[in-house]
């Protein structure tokens, strides 16, 4: 896709002037990285705090036809296996569109507002989750496509100091509260979330004030603008998943180690089990097992090892157990670390399994996820 057709954030300017590197990313015009490049932008984040443009993500606000929330919430539940209707005014989960054969369609958030649910998508997936929720939830809500919103996201320890400097309430908030506050006369919905395993906020931000606040967030002490790169080092040091990467139709929530985000009132026994679409396949490998794992993997050396490389559970590459999903220089961690899927009997931590890099075999050690501590405010 040339540059000339690609979607421009409302935030394109700033990256311009800032000297962003831009790429094409699920059709949008992204900034890679800047002038510091990814390794000094990952520690900016992990030290002092960065701003992410995330505008190209899908934001779905579903309001319930009824005026009820609750039923917004309980017909939310015939698409995902989380607990929708359990979540408290002010608060978001996490959860993921599942396929009938317990295939991840796409991962999101939903948060709960006085009006109904406000739904983060990612934006390669946005449309088809859009056209699924028109189709399956049209008698119960109505299905607004948020576009003239923008979504930035502030991470890193020094971000509740910066964005309490426009809105003191954020220091009441704890991780996965959702409020409505202004930033600079700007309404906004913010959540104490983020993808880079610190401590953070997302703000969603009308268009129009999205390069105003901006700005206004980068006057503060130590906040830089941060790209894609240092993004999806940050996420996999996190040991978060990246959709189309590590989940896809072909991973199930449970092969994912995702199980944690199926909550028990879903699983059999509970007050509303099943239900979703997969469920008899999602459900029956809580019970049962799964043949593959979802790990993390520290392989040795330097070299990172990337997507797609297959893993051995031998030097000499006879047996075949499964591949890499996500790799790379983990600047944090000081290494390269990767995650991907194992045949199950070889997905004890501190096991050995052996990735292929340029024909030559790398030990790599079955790690526990995260790789870096998450630092959220609980």
């Amino acid at each position: 896709m040339g540059t000339d057709t690609l979607l421009h954030t409302p935030l394109y300017s700033l990256h311009e002037e800032s000297g962003g590197k831009m790429v094409p990313f699920a059709g949008y015009a992204m900034p890679l990285q800047y002038a510091d490049g990814i390794m000094a932008e990952h520690r900016h984040v992990r030290e002092h705090v960065g701003l992410f443009d995330v505008s190209h993500m899908g934001q779905v606000l579903l309001r319930p036809r009824s005026g009820d929330v609750d039923d917004a919430a309980l017909a939310l539940e015939k698409l995902v296996p989380a607990d929708i209707a359990a979540l408290k005014h002010g608060r978001q989960r996490y959860t993921q569109f599942t396929n009938a054969e317990g295939g991840i369609l796409d991962d999101l958030m939903v948060a709960r507002l006085e009006d109904g649910l406000l739904l983060v998508v990612n934006a390669a997936c946005k449309e088809a989750d859009l056209e699924l929720l028109q189709s399956e939830l049209v008698a119960e809500c109505v299905v607004e496509l948020q576009e003239d919103r923008a979504l930035l996201a502030l991470q890193g320890p020094e971000a509740e100091q910066t964005l309490a400097v426009f809105a003191d309430d954020v220091r009441k908030m704890v991780f996965m509260d959702v409020r409505t506050l202004d930033v600079d006369g700007a309404r906004c919905v913010i959540s104490r979330s983020g993808y880079t395993g610190e401590d953070g906020f997302e703000i969603s931000v009308s268009a129009k004030d999205a390069d105003r606040v901006a700005r206004k967030l980068l006057e503060q002490p130590n906040v830089k603008l941060i790209g894609l790169g240092a993004r999806d080092s940050l996420r996999l040091e996190a040991g978060m998943c990246l959709y189309g990467s590590d989940i896809d139709t072909t991973t199930t929530p449970v092969e994912a180690a995702l199980e944690w985000s199926i909550q028990k009132s879903r699983r059999n026994g509970g007050a509303r089990a099943g239900g979703f679409p997969g469920a008899d396949i999602i459900l029956g490998q809580l019970e049962n097992g799964v043949s593959r794992r979802r790990v993390g993997l520290r392989p040795e050396g330097r070299a990172p090892v990337r997507h797609d490389a297959p893993l051995y559970a031998d030097a000499e590459f006879a047996t075949h157990i499964g591949k890499v999903t996500s790799g790379a220089f983990g600047p944090t961690v000081g290494g390269p670390v990767a995650m991907g899927y194992v045949a199950t009997n070889d997905s004890q931590i501190g096991h050995t399994v052996f990735a292929e890099l340029r024909g030559r075999s790398v030990p790599s050690v079955i790690s526990a996820l995260p790789f870096v501590p998450a630092h959220f405010k609980r």
